[in-house]
């Protein structure tokens, strides 16, 4: 076969590969959304069949030998010859009975874990726990095996979500965060001003007819999505098909407004990627620090800014007949309070990378095999209290608030935290670059920062390794820096520090 024929079948063959993957992306998020809840143990032998279609395609033997025969021309060829070749290695280390099996079983917990924790037993979901483990580590040793993580079990599951970074890498940058993110929280919590909450009753549809709007501020193209209620907030789908999810909490509805702020910001970089790129491997977001730069800098440099609430809390005051608080000021405070909470999703911006710091040290512990999964919940509530100050009341307070363990994205949570790094350095270079940003936001319109997202970063999907996306995109390197003087300056004039 010559190179041109070699590298246009491996295209063509990775074509339908992305295509399955995105159906069984649909299953999982019809799982979580629209499933009735008797389908369970069925869904979870559907996510398996497709799982070992799928690992089958990853590792045809045919891809090595189209691999070595093909010869890129442009940056985009030999960027896709990478990430197949990347992908096949990473796919080949795993036996496909282990695949399958993790699909199977992570797929049934996740009822099992909603179950523990509508019912705050915490001891339900522990044998569960200790099985998802006991094959994500085996997982991790084949990726060891094969070359991956350095040699280290945990480096080897957070390379799958953040390619060329490690748990070294990450721990540096959080013992570079911690002490200015630490010393942040005790001012704002010791000083004289503190906003007041919003407080009221916010009825359910009244709240979703909002969301739709600030969707639609931010660039949300209801020609391609659709929103759902989700236990646990997420964005689904690629190309021409990305949805999202919120929550709705009547006494709070800060929490469906931003959760849609946020999952809209994950969809707009899927829906913001090149189209020559959709069905190739290029076509998905590079990794999920840099996804979650999207969601974050959407939600809080943006949707929490003082120009953006001023313009919401006049539609709240239409939507609600009238708040709480009694002018845009006011309501800006009540947006950005900065309280003790066990939640991660709902956590202020000061604390929430405190709530990551915590996680990636217990999942970590439990990848090693230092921490089993029946002292995962003692762990939890120990170290939160040593953190936070607070004590777990209830499982949904604590290790059973997050659905991520239970559908085995070990060595995702660090991402949350890079992701707001990332979102820090972009939000300066935006700023930089759009100085009549916060006029726009002002008028509920925030087209010019999605314009400016999508030109230098979301477009180019996975043409890019992170680091290097995110310094194209800002002309700087990657640094700490601008995010956490972001935080200092916001909250030192909100708390007048």
């Amino acid at each position: 076969m010559n190179a041109g024929n070699a590298l246009s079948t491996l295209v063509e063959f990775q074509h339908t590969t992305e295509a399955l993957s995105s159906v069984a992306e649909r299953l999982a998020w019809d799982r979580e959304t629209v499933m009735p809840r008797g389908a369970a143990e069925q869904r979870s032998e559907e996510v398996a069949a497709m799982e070992e279609m799928l690992h089958a395609r990853r590792t045809d033997p045919r891809v090595p030998e189209w691999l070595d025969a093909a010869r890129p021309e442009t940056p985009a060829e030999t960027r896709m010859v990478e990430l197949i070749d990347r992908d096949f290695r990473r796919a080949s280390a795993l036996p496909s009975r282990l695949a399958t099996e993790l699909a199977r079983v992570t797929s049934l917990s996740h009822g099992i874990w909603a179950d523990a924790r509508a019912a705050e037993e915490a001891e339900d979901f522990l044998p569960t726990l200790d099985e998802i483990l006991a094959l994500k580590r085996e997982e991790a040793d084949a990726y060891v095996a094969a070359g991956f993580g350095g040699g280290d079990r945990y480096d080897a599951l957070l390379d799958d979500y953040e390619p060329d970074t490690t748990s070294a890498d990450i721990s540096r940058l959080f013992d570079a965060m911690r002490p200015r993110l630490v010393a942040l929280r005790d001012a704002v919590m010791g000083a004289d001003y503190q906003p007041a909450p919003l407080s009221g009753h916010f009825a359910q549809e009244a709240q979703l007819r909002l969301t739709r709007k600030i969707a639609t501020a931010f660039g949300y193209d209801w020609n391609f999505g659709r929103m759902d209620i989700a236990v646990h907030p997420f964005s689904s789908g690629r190309w021409q098909d990305s949805r999202i999810t919120t929550r709705v909490v009547e006494s709070d509805p800060l929490n469906c407004l931003y959760s849609t702020i946020h999952e809209v910001g994950h969809s707009g970089y899927e829906l913001g990627i090149d189209s020559d790129y959709a069905f190739t491997i290029l076509g998905r977001g590079v990794s999920m620090g840099v996804h979650e730069s999207q969601s974050r800098i959407y939600e809080n440099q943006l949707g929490r800014g003082r120009a953006f609430t001023g313009w919401l809390f006049d539609r709240m005051s239409d939507t609600f007949g009238g708040l709480s608080s009694p002018d845009a000021d006011a309501f800006y405070g009540a947006v950005n309070r900065v309280v003790p909470g066990h939640i991660r999703t709902e956590a202020d911006e000061v604390q929430y990378n405190l709530h990551i710091m915590m996680r990636f040290d217990l999942e970590r512990d439990l990848i090693t095999g230092k921490l089993a999964a029946e002292d995962v919940n003692e762990a939890w509530n120990a170290r939160f209290l040593r953190d936070f100050g607070l004590a777990v009341d209830r499982p949904s307070n604590g290790m059973l608030q997050d659905i991520h363990w239970a559908v085995g994205l070990f060595g995702y949570f660090p991402t949350y935290a890079l992701g707001n790094v990332y979102a820090g350095c972009l939000n300066a270079a935006l700023r930089d670059a759009v100085p009549d940003l916060d006029e726009s936001l002002a008028g509920g319109e925030a087209e010019p920062a999605v314009e400016w997202l999508r030109e230098n970063l979301q477009r180019h999907g996975s043409l890019h390794p992170p680091r290097e996306l995110m310094e194209r995109a800002t002309g700087s390197s990657v640094s700490e820096a601008p995010l956490l003087d972001y935080l200092d300056a916001k909250f030192g004039e909100i708390y007048g520090l």
